[in-house]
């Protein structure tokens, strides 16, 4: 009489920001017995949980009476997605400025040297299946557990109605096939063109999903404003880079980031790079990343490292939570307006001195005073001229529910990253049309933000 699954998810790597649907079944005490219930219980960890024990505690445990077919029906999105988050800190042993990161020196995660194991963005999920019923005696039973026998490995994303899902034999899933490193076509968690720009003083990563040891290292190839190789190295995906060497069971190791910007490799990333910087040689010119084993297994990732602005705007980088749970980047370099407005309480403060021996008029005292002022800064910016395959990396900037100001490299002595370089912001643009070609001709955007944090006043 044990229950049975019927349905599961396709594919072991799950975005949590879709349906989890497992159907279950026990035909014999459904048919013969009352008060029947299906239990699910839920484990969710940091370490594969390769066999269940009875002893263990779930993290959660949901019940559901048969529908009419007989089965029972649990999704468990909404569980799930509470368990994962977006990494906004580096996780420890990484590395910025040299320095590894512990909990006394944390720092952002947009500023590693080299790679950073996840913190937050994925999850093992397991889950046991049981039967509970009354029996003839009237004494409550429970059947034998059933496991899934599946670890599956949740993760920050979410799918779009448009993302075709794949089916078998009912199960149904998207496939993340070519997010896991094997071949020369095959992609890191981004949504982004393969071709990005920066400026020589942006931070920012690239994130990967890591479920085997496919991924050794990391290659990076220098090019100067012509197109001409001038330096390339390999970063190994080892500790103490930041990673492990293997895909062992815990789950940090199986989702990474790397820092592949031009301030991550600058400041101490990589001295090859730094001394093409202080050469001048590589102003104007690019960075290819691209993730290899033996041969390639993803593919290039091209970052144009822009020229001075000679107009003088004020370059802004925006960062924000892509579709997959990692992070996505883009400099607006065109003009930018910050404005401030204000919003205060007032009150009507007495005339002269009450509270002193002899009665004073002062000029600075009497009639309407503010009692507290909160300020709030907000920042339009456009973009340069852009092309249609940027489209889709906007449409998820609108969407996303974090975005952040990402400050450029500073020249300061001290460690601290803390306050300094991530700033919260809320996308105050309400609405987005994407741009074509046809349509519009030159594409260009203009997106509104206000800071999250009010600014700092004294109260009277």
């Amino acid at each position: 009489m044990a229950t049975l699954i019927e349905q599961k998810p396709l594919y072991p790597q799950l975005p949590v920001g879709q349906e989890v649907i497992f159907v279950v079944s026990n035909n014999t005490i459904v048919a013969g017995f009352t008060n029947v219930r299906f239990i699910a219980d839920v484990y969710i960890s940091d370490n594969n949980p390769t066999a269940i024990s009875l002893t263990s505690v779930p993290t959660a445990t949901f019940k559901t009476t048969p529908n009419n077919a007989g089965v029972g029906i649990f999704d468990f999105r909404q569980v799930v997605e509470n368990y994962v988050s977006a990494d906004n800190m580096a996780f420890n042993n990484s590395q910025y400025k040299g320095v590894t990161t512990t909990d006394d020196t944390p720092h952002p995660l947009h500023l590693i040297d080299k790679y950073s194991r996840n913190k937050k963005a994925a999850r093992w999920l397991n889950i046991e299946f049981k039967t509970q019923y009354t029996d003839a005696n009237g004494d409550v039973q429970i059947d034998t557990p059933t496991p899934t026998n599946d670890n599956y490995q949740i993760f920050n994303g979410y799918l779009k109605y448009s993302d075709e899902l794949s089916i078998f034999n009912n199960n149904f899933g998207f496939d993340l096939g070519n997010f896991n490193l094997s071949s020369g076509t095959d992609r890191f968690l981004t949504n982004a063109p393969a071709t990005q720009y920066a400026n020589i003083e942006d931070y920012g990563t690239l994130a990967f999903l890591a479920p085997n040891d496919n991924v050794t290292q990391i290659k990076l190839i220098y090019k100067n404003s012509a197109g001409i190789q001038i330096g390339a190295e390999s970063v190994a995906r080892n500790f103490s880079n930041g990673a492990y060497t293997n895909a062992n069971t815990f789950i940090h190791s199986r989702l990474l980031y790397f820092g592949c910007f031009p301030a991550n490799l600058m400041r101490n990333g990589s001295s090859i790079f730094a001394g093409l910087v202080s050469a001048g040689t590589i102003q104007g010119g690019s960075i290819v990343v691209q993730a290899f084993n033996t041969g390639a297994i993803s593919k290039e990732y091209t970052i144009n490292i822009n020229c001075p602005n000679l107009k003088g705007y004020e370059s802004i980088r925006l960062c924000w939570l892509n579709q997959w749970g990692a992070w996505d980047y883009y400099t607006f370099t065109q003009k930018s307006v910050r404005s401030i407005s204000t919003k205060g309480s007032t009150y009507e403060q007495l005339a002269g001195t009450w509270n002193e021996a002899a009665y004073r008029v002062d000029s600075y005292k009497g009639g309407k005073k503010s009692f507290r002022v909160n300020a709030t800064e907000k920042i339009t910016m456009n973009s340069d001229f852009v092309s249609e395959s940027e489209n889709d990396m906007f449409e998820e900037l609108i969407n996303s529910p974090e975005v952040y100001i990402l400050e450029g490299y500073q020249t300061d002595g001290s460690f601290s990253a803390l306050n300094q370089y991530v700033k919260p912001v809320r996308l105050t643009t309400s609405s987005f049309t994407k741009k074509t070609v046809a349509n519009d001709k030159l594409i260009q955007y203009t997106f509104e933000v206000e800071k999250s944090k009010t600014l700092r006043t004294q109260s009277v």
